[in-house]
């Protein structure tokens, strides 16, 4: 019996059914079908950077939630699920299979789509048995074949011959080291620290490559709340792309004389140093000694020079010295309006 594997272990039923969502109105207001998003649940499909975050929005959780945790009383769960399927693929001889037509579709110079349709079946069925994990029934067998020019019998002494020789041998490693970086939990290399490791964690540091976290939003007294949690997440601009140090902030409307629009971000950069001249943001504490679980307050300022030259902050109503820059003042490279 084939099993599709699972490649991304998460949390998404059980935060659903604490949030008492049905998974038909889940999947409905995500805009994926009934099926998809039961495979999401199980396991065995990813989602993309929109849908997850999409996801997180309806289930009002933050993205690290959807991972699951080395701690968690469901890991071991997930880690027995996991281990059983590989095993099951790799005894059926699947695995050796799906080598084989795919080395033979690779010889043929045949793309997976177009392999896919001459084999008169979907892209992600085709994929399935190209990775191990789905049969191939009766009927299928020919077109499989006639697509490399052989017959039946022939495909299969063929995929026999490249197994014998060694030569698939790459292909069901690159297949297996798949599943398998998914089965050990491992640390995250993301800027939001955990507290322990995370299976999957090779997915979420994909996934927040391509994200900024937002550590910054208005409070009530015309400044910022500042905590360094993944709870808010928006698409990191294009020219920033590969910056760990980078963070978001939402304007307060009162701050600098109301200069940012209603719907803005501001993006900063902890590592860049601020000048005269620039905006940035000022913290009242030091940016390495905050955490998720801790919170302080910023301001946008403009930064500047006093008579003595040293560095001041300049707000809508009053004038900041700076204290300790490298540690509190975050330069401001980007603006972007929604």
């Amino acid at each position: 019996m084939a099993y599709e594997e699972i490649i991304f272990p998460n949390n998404i039923r059980s935060i659903r059914l604490t949030r008492n969502v049905r998974m038909t109105k889940l999947a409905r207001d995500a805009g994926l079908s009934l099926s998809a998003m039961s495979k999401i649940e199980k396991g065995v499909r990813r989602l993309n950077q929109k849908q997850l975050l999409v996801l997180c929005r309806l289930l009002s959780c933050k993205i690290s939630d959807i991972f699951i945790k080395e701690t968690d009383e469901i890991a071991p769960v997930w880690q027995s699920e996991m281990k059983k399927r590989l095993s099951a693929n790799e005894q059926s001889g699947l695995k050796v299979f799906g080598a084989g037509i795919r080395w033979l579709r690779k010889d043929a110079g045949i793309t997976i789509a177009d392999a896919a349709k001459k084999a008169k079946m979907t892209l992600s069925v085709y994929h399935k048995i190209e990775v191990g994990q789905r049969g191939v029934f009766e009927p299928e067998l020919e077109p499989l074949a006639k697509m490399f020019g052989m017959t039946r019998d022939k495909m299969f002494q063929t995929i026999a011959t490249l197994y014998n020789g060694g030569k698939l041998g790459k292909f069901i490693t690159k297949t297996e080291e798949k599943v398998r970086a998914v089965l050990a939990p491992s640390k995250s290399s993301a800027g939001v620290n955990f507290s322990g490791a995370l299976y999957g964690a090779n997915i979420y540091d994909s996934v927040r490559k391509k994200l900024v976290p937002i550590f910054a939003s208005p409070d009530d007294k015309g400044g910022l709340m500042f905590s360094k949690s993944d709870e808010k997440m928006i698409a990191m601009p294009i020219g920033l792309e590969g910056r760990d140090s980078i963070y978001a902030a939402i304007p307060n409307p009162k701050a600098i004389g109301k200069m940012f629009p209603d719907k803005a971000h501001l993006f900063v950069d902890s590592d860049a140093v601020a000048t005269k001249g620039d905006l940035a943001l000022y913290l009242n504490d030091d940016f390495a000694d905050l955490s998720s679980e801790t919170r302080t307050h910023a301001r946008v300022v403009l930064v500047g020079l006093d008579a003595k030259g040293r560095l001041i902050g300049l707000t809508a109503d009053e004038v900041l010295q700076i204290k300790n820059p490298a540690g509190r003042l975050h330069k401001i490279v980007q603006i972007v309006m929604d």
